[in-house]
């Protein structure tokens, strides 16, 4: 199977094409990146063909495609592989507009190709025991769940609101969002949030608490703040506090690590020794098209995920409670 990949603006762009690479089923053959350097450079340390022109890209051979680009691109990119009829695994965001996730849908729908969305703490095994622990009735019913995912500044295209769609917020929000529907199998009710910018000197916000209720009467604090400093030994957490009526659970995804003093980089490094999930995503979209599956990680996911992170904008902006009502496809 030949697999190509759209822009590697997105910092996962290097993980997902080295498990390509890797996969004994799959040729990584081709990239297109507007980035003339860094598609050229990729290509070459990949050992595949660099493609300028997104159309000539999406005329060669390769059946599926993975797009890192800004997030705001996700839609322009999306159309142009489903037109070509490309499978697709997208980064998350799905997109940036509720109107957009609904056209990209709609169009990977009616062109036949399968639309995977990127979320690859699903595939950690930490969180796939919690999910089992808590279907199997382990926790007794879940009643409270308080999470974090906080990261370092990234920088670039991601603090430039007109590529990224906001901050932290959007950037982190839709990970924790994400596992917690998929645990659950439940949707988000209501939302207040408290966005702003403390940390750093950018035009999005860096900072924020998000409370939710979920439909079945769960209650959700999510932290998404990029809050680690530089000298953070890794780029930040995903960690959740789940309260049952049996018990409670610690969960911290990234625990399972060594940590290295190196002198000669006069830094602190967490190296992890837990199977990774990056690796898990490229397998589970693999494995979806050669078994002609539907996928694990659907565009609807991706949208309602999209459609708290809105919500939460708008909570912020007008400093009330929001009542989600979820679009209909």
């Amino acid at each position: 199977m030949k697999i190509g990949i759209i822009s590697f603006a997105h910092m996962h762009a290097q993980a997902y094409a080295h498990y390509l690479s890797e996969h004994p089923d799959v040729e990584l053959t081709a990239i297109w990146d507007e980035d003339v350097s860094r598609g050229s450079d990729m290509a070459e340390k990949y050992t595949c063909q660099y493609y300028s022109d997104l159309h000539v890209f999406l005329q060669t051979d390769i059946e599926a495609v993975v797009i890192c680009s800004e997030n705001v691109k996700h839609k322009e990119h999306i159309f142009a592989a489903a037109h070509e009829k490309k499978h697709i695994l997208c980064e998350k965001p799905i997109a940036t507009e509720i109107e957009d996730a609904k056209d990209i849908i709609a169009v990977c729908k009616e062109e036949g190709v399968r639309l995977q969305v990127a979320y690859p703490v699903r595939f950690s095994p930490v969180i796939q025991k919690v999910k089992h622990m808590i279907q199997s009735n382990e926790l007794g019913e879940v009643l409270a769940i308080n999470g974090t995912n906080h990261g370092q500044m990234p920088g670039g295209w991601f603090i430039d609101k007109e590529l990224s769609g906001g901050g932290a917020a959007i950037d982190h929000i839709v990970h924790l969002m994400d596992i917690i529907r998929w645990m659950l199998k439940d949707e988000v009710s209501t939302i207040y949030a408290e966005l702003d910018t403390r940390f750093h000197e950018v035009d999005v916000e860096d900072y924020g608490i998000v409370t939710l209720k979920l439909e079945s009467g769960v209650i959700v604090s999510i932290d998404p703040s990029w809050s680690r400093p530089n000298t953070f030994p890794t780029w930040g957490d995903v960690t959740l506090e789940i309260i049952g009526t049996k018990g409670n659970l610690s969960i911290d995804v990234f625990k399972q690590h060594a940590l290295l003093y190196d002198d000669t980089n006069k830094k602190v490094q967490q190296l992890p020794w837990s199977s990774d999930m990056d690796q898990g995503l490229i397998h589970d979209f693999i494995s979806c098209l050669k078994e002609g599956s539907s996928p694990s990680i659907t565009g609807e996911d991706g949208l309602r995920t999209l459609e708290v992170v809105q919500a939460a904008y708008q909570s912020a902006d007008t400093n009330q409670v929001v009542t989600l009502n979820r679009v209909s496809l």
